[in-house]
């Protein structure tokens, strides 16, 4: 992806607009490729990135820090037991110091940079404290475009909103915004849990195309076939508890 998409900011660099986190399990062969990414998001940038090591078991605990030494606007912390992927970025948000928050994948697939453009728009915008922006994936084949179609289908029978392509990366929105989140979810439902609170709090959406590419190493969570029936098990009930949770709070 170019770099011609620049953000400036007449903040002081030390001071972060924005803080990226990217969870990383067992990514050791994608580090080097996606720290050198992260670096090229901060350089001249008032922007952070927090890896946060999701109780890896591979040489990630090694060789991240050592990756990272040499920028101190690229920082890690360490999850000892991973505790699930939600559990991971929650740990990484909590620790960020930007104004505003955002996550992203470490696979590669979805490059880093990707979040200039929203960067762009927050600062043309004045800052305000009611965006939410996310990515909104191309470049995938029929048949994952297929379960995207029927999952925001099925969402919006249950949670009544049009929530397109909830796991598109990355996501971005005010710190206030996060720090009313009330019980997120600690597993992957946690990209459903916050976009939709983004829409029923009535944020206003922003949403910008980032190409989908193939994974740099390794095998993801829901690749396979199987994994995607179980993500889609797993997310039905998630939306199912959901619902019944706003029904008693008197959310419609």
């Amino acid at each position: 992806m170019s770099d011609s998409r620049v953000f400036s900011s007449p903040r002081p660099l030390d001071v972060p607009l924005l803080s990226l986190v990217i969870p990383c399990y067992n990514e050791q062969r994608n580090l080097p490729g996606l720290v050198e990414k992260c670096a090229r998001l901060v350089e001249g940038r008032a922007v952070e990135v927090v890896l946060v090591d999701n109780g890896s078991t591979d040489d990630t605990p090694t060789l991240l820090p050592e990756l990272l030494s040499a920028n101190d606007r690229l920082r890690t912390i360490r999850v000892e037991v991973n505790q699930g992927y939600g559990f991971g970025i929650l740990s990484g948000l909590r620790a960020a110091r930007g104004s505003y928050l955002g996550w992203t994948h470490a696979d590669l697939q979805t490059d880093p940079l990707d979040v200039l453009p929203a960067l762009q728009y927050i600062e043309a915008e004045g800052c305000p404290g009611d965006l939410y922006l996310k990515g909104s994936r191309y470049g995938r084949g029929l048949f994952d475009v297929g379960f995207t179609v029927g999952m925001t289908l099925f969402e919006r029978i249950v949670l009544g909103n049009w929530l397109w392509d909830i796991n598109a990366q990355p996501n971005i929105f005010h710190r206030t915004f996060f720090e009313g989140l009330q019980n997120p979810p600690h597993d992957f439902s946690l990209d459903l849990y916050v976009f939709h609170a983004a829409t029923r709090q009535g944020l206003h959406i922003k949403r910008f195309p980032v190409r989908f590419g193939k994974r740099g190493y390794g095998v993801g969570h829901n690749e396979t076939l199987r994994a995607k029936l179980r993500y889609s098990w797993r997310t039905i009930k998630f939306s199912a508890g959901l619902r019944k949770r706003l029904l008693a709070q008197g959310h419609n």
